[in-house]
């Protein structure tokens, strides 16, 4: 899976609640409302989304395989913990690969 730099960006920016792709500059923050923290509360927040939806899903399992729960919640629910697992192993992998590029670098 591969993606791209204005990908990224915007999956950055939706993530913030912000939408910088494409040349316009984001507006700042109201006087009361709170600045994004930055990229690492982003991950910190897909890193604890990914970890509630793999709970759900075990959750959903446990009811099923206890006779109460409907396969569809089960299927539904094992999907998208599987797509938040994907979604930050990609992350991580883009991170380590910059990482990388970076470390390559001469000064």
């Amino acid at each position: 899976m591969s993606i791209g730099a204005l990908d990224a960006a915007a999956a950055y920016g939706r993530a913030l609640g912000t939408s910088s792709v494409g040349g316009g500059v984001s507006p700042a923050p109201a006087a009361g409302a709170e600045a994004p923290e930055g990229f690492g509360s982003m991950l910190e927040g897909m890193i604890s989304n990914a970890a509630q939806s793999m709970r759900h899903a075990e959750q959903a399992s446990a009811l099923q395989v206890a006779g109460k729960g409907d396969l569809i919640d089960v299927v539904t629910a094992i999907g998208a913990a599987e797509t938040a697992l994907d979604t930050v192993v990609a992350v991580r992998d883009r991170v380590v690969s910059a990482y990388g590029e970076i470390m390559r670098m001469q000064i």
